[in-house]
């Protein structure tokens, strides 16, 4: 069974239909993004998935005793609020250092334990959300555009620590994701989102397919369909997509492809 199954859902605010229809499935193990225009609903389908917002039609099943962590977009602190990472961590329950060490571990950011929250950079901060969405030990981690605000290269930092995570806890990932040029470095599948699914696939079929260029354009779908982050371990899970350092049709790199890594790299 599914981790997580959503068949013919719908959701609205007021009198305007923000999903319609939406079927989708997140299996254990795999990393799936939702890309989508803004607006299209790709925060509300998360939402909805935790039961954060009403449904106004069709079902959300979870697997039983499904532990679901959560990274929001941002999380505003008071400046002025006095917060230790480590106190952050424990809120609102009392986490024991030992669990607050592994998850900030995980999340790679080691020695953070002792920082003010305020004092913290932009990616650092996300790591730490990360960190404490980790502390459940999820089956399934949601991540909502957790690298806005990231310049390129930390971004792809970020990505990179998401595919460790899977690799080490063996859970799903399902991540929404504007930054196109760098989906690809963990996506197994894609999910393209406007109020609903219009296409979903490997990404290489997704970037191929009229309903996403309806959307994107054919400018992106080189970058989108073709690049892959650099590396030569392969995964102990079961994955099965390709990592070629070169990985594009015919083996050449083309200057949208290099535009693409040099960007991230």
């Amino acid at each position: 069974m599914s981790l997580i199954e959503v068949r013919d859902l719908s959701v609205r605010y007021g009198g305007h239909r923000v999903l319609n229809h939406v079927d989708i499935s997140i299996d254990r193990g795999e990393i799936v993004t939702i890309v989508g225009p803004n607006g299209s609903g790709k925060s509300t389908l998360l939402r909805a998935l935790i039961g954060a917002v009403p449904v106004a039609g069709g079902r959300v099943s979870r697997a039983t005793d499904l532990r679901i962590g959560y990274v929001p977009q941002k999380l505003a602190i008071d400046p002025t609020l006095p917060m230790t990472v480590a106190r952050f961590m424990s809120l609102p329950r009392r986490q024991s250092a030992t669990d607050v060490a592994a998850a900030l571990e995980q999340a790679g950011v080691p020695d953070l334990s002792d920082r003010q929250m305020t004092d913290l950079s932009g990616g650092q901060f996300q790591r730490v959300l990360l960190a404490r969405a980790l502390l459940s030990k999820p089956d399934l981690l949601l991540l909502d555009e957790a690298t806005q605000g990231l310049d390129q290269p930390g971004s792809a930092a970020f990505y990179r620590q998401i595919e460790d995570v899977r690799a080490r806890l063996g859970c799903a990932i399902l991540m929404v994701s504007h930054e196109l040029h760098v989906v690809m470095s963990a996506s197994d599948r894609v999910i393209c989102l406007n109020g609903h699914v219009c296409c979903q696939g490997t990404p290489e079929i997704v970037a191929s397919a009229p309903e996403y260029r309806a959307l994107f354009g054919s400018g992106t779908q080189g970058a989108l369909a073709l690049y892959r982050h650099d590396h030569n371990h392969s995964h102990d899970d079961g994955c099965d997509h390709d990592h070629a350092h070169d990985h594009s049709h015919g083996g050449a790199v083309t200057p949208l492809h290099q535009a693409a890594r040099d960007k991230v790299h």
